[in-house]
């Protein structure tokens, strides 16, 4: 491993946002740099998802970039540097891993994030909620996930996923009598209710609610694009019924292939 390459890029970021340096990376600041933390963070798990391990090397150096600028400019605010961040990560992982750093002994990986969990509590004595440090800028469905998860932690859960199944039936019926209302709030209130409930339903079976609505939007743009390929006239000519055979030979063709 050649650290050289990691000095110099940090040298590099330095110099980048020095008085003589890119008049775009000096005005830079944590928060005109948020979006592109997110940003490049999407981009690699892109990256992961299509298996790309050159795109992912790509995407990996461009998240790499955002906290090397985030710890320069908190250096020159007085704040900490990146040697700091380091150090609170690397002492974090050694704390939190016993079972290789210390004398702990544990060998299954389930057992592993039930120690890390509680070490992690231990270190967060300030927290007195369950629902604290919960970060408020991540995608909503993972939210969802993480906060069914923390509740269920402290034994709040359904008894059976029969009871899960009529909890989101009956979401769906409160819903539907909001609309009767007409109170778009109140639809808002209802409709956010359906996805919470179905995040659980997701969260009973193991899947990641996340992925399988990123594998459905790809499999919906996938099926569309298809639709293009094989219509015969601009889809706004396209009547129900039409789009309904359509949609069926895209999904057929693409099956086939």
């Amino acid at each position: 491993m050649n650290y050289n390459n990691l000095e110099e890029l940090i040298e590099v970021i330095r110099r980048l946002r020095a008085p003589d340096g890119c008049p775009w990376d000096r005005v830079q600041t944590h928060e005109s740099l948020r979006p592109n933390m997110l940003e490049e963070a999407y981009e690699a798990v892109d990256a992961i998802d299509d298996n790309d391990m050159q795109h992912l090397r790509e995407e990996l150096g461009d998240v790499l970039l955002q906290v090397l600028l985030h710890s320069q400019i908190a250096s020159e605010n007085g704040d900490f540097d990146i040697e700091d961040v380091a150090k609170e990560l690397k002492d974090k992982l050694i704390h939190r891993h016993p079972h290789v750093f210390g004398n702990s002994k544990i060998e299954d990986a389930d057992k592993v994030l039930e120690a890390w969990d509680k070490l992690k509590a231990e270190e967060k004595t300030e927290r007195k909620s369950a629902m604290d440090g919960l970060s408020r800028a991540q995608a909503a469905l993972i939210a969802a996930q993480k906060i069914s998860k923390r509740a269920v932690k402290t034994g709040f859960e359904w008894p059976n996923e029969s009871s899960l199944y009529d909890c989101i039936m009956s979401e769906f019926e409160e819903f539907k009598q909001a609309k009767l209302e007409g109170d778009k709030n109140h639809m808002e209130d209802e409709f956010g209710d359906i996805l919470f409930a179905t995040v659980n339903l997701a969260r009973w079976n193991k899947i990641d609610a996340e992925q399988a609505l990123l594998k459905a939007n790809k499999k919906f743009e996938k099926r569309f694009r298809k639709m293009e390929e094989l219509a015969t006239k601009p889809l706004n000519d396209y009547s129900f019924e039409e789009f309904n055979e359509l949609w069926k030979k895209a999904k057929k063709s693409i099956n086939d292939e």
